[in-house]
């Protein structure tokens, strides 16, 4: 190295220089300080959905025991198209069947014999329950509701379901459907004595009118719906029918709104939303009154 002061050149060790007598001042070496490595940024990590009880098919299509199926223009006027292997069935409302190939065969009876038969004419459903079997080979049978709304496509894995009458479309011809008191508040809410109870495995088709909103709660979670949203809901589910207005009867009929149930979790509901009844109820100013005073009149 070089003295500072005169520049001749001296050892690197020396500590003055032998040509001018300049102390040379050795500087602390530097250390690096140890590199961190970088770490990026946490990813906030969101809270994975909650799985329901309910299988949809993403796609609105899917096999069953013998047949497959398809539900095609979903939304507003959504159609459940069934494609039957040869003699192979399918089990629907009756009054659902759209369309069907000629081979096809319906079969309609009284589910349940006299007694269930009585008890889904009292809770709101058709007492018969119709079968479409394929004849000779495949065919084609479709469903659609009676209203606007949608359809969707329940895969059941040894499954129990509370399925609202008028929800319930058609189904596997192994699942069983059976009607069940659902408590004497049911019947004034509106919406029938009965539910429907459906346990086993395979396809079941429900119905709504507008779309489905699935809604899962968790254990001790309380949530409250309309009885006239009501699609399906988990069967061992809690719940317990009351006005919606906990201030009383005068209250709940100044809100507008009916009976509730309030449900208690866990479990999964599928909820409608649109009320048919509310509907109904703002048509009817538009039509002409039954006494025969309203309406229009053109003269002659």
């Amino acid at each position: 190295m070089k003295c500072p002061k005169c520049t001749m050149d001296v050892r690197d060790d020396a500590k003055f220089c032998g040509s001018c007598g300049f102390t040379i001042v050795m500087a602390e070496p530097v250390v690096a300080a140890p590199t961190q490595p970088i770490q990026p940024p946490p990813v906030p990590t969101a809270m994975p959905p909650a799985n329901g009880a309910f299988n949809f098919d993403s796609d609105g299509r899917g096999q069953g025991s013998g047949y497959s199926w398809t539900i095609e223009h979903q939304g507003a006027f959504a159609l459940a198209v069934i494609n039957l292997a040869p003699e192979q069935a399918i089990a629907a409302e009756a009054g659902a069947m759209v369309s069907m190939s000629s081979n096809v065969d319906l079969y309609s009876e009284m589910k349940g014999g006299v007694f269930g038969a009585l008890k889904r004419a009292v809770g709101g459903e058709s007492a018969f329950v119709s079968t479409f079997t394929a004849r000779g080979g495949p065919g084609e049978v479709t469903f659609a509701p009676g209203a606007p709304g949608d359809v969707a496509g329940i895969e059941m894995r040894g499954q129990s379901f509370a399925v609202q009458s008028s929800s319930y479309l058609a189904g596997d011809t192994s699942l069983t459907v059976d009607t069940k008191f659902g408590g004497a508040k049911s019947f004034f809410g509106g919406e029938g004595l009965f539910v429907l109870q459906v346990s086993g495995t395979g396809l079941l088709l429900v119905s709504s009118f507008g779309a489905i909103h699935r809604k899962v709660l968790r254990p001790g979670e309380q949530y409250v719906v309309d009885t006239g949203h009501l699609v399906a809901w988990e069967a061992q589910m809690q719940y317990h029918l009351r006005k919606a207005s906990k201030s009383g009867y005068f209250r709940s009929f100044l809100s507008g709104e009916g009976m509730v149930a309030e449900f208690v979790g866990p479990g999964e509901i599928l909820i409608q939303t649109r009320n048919l009844a509310a509907f109904a109820g703002l048509l009817k100013p538009f039509f002409p009154s039954q006494g025969g005073g309203g309406g229009f009149s053109f003269g002659s």
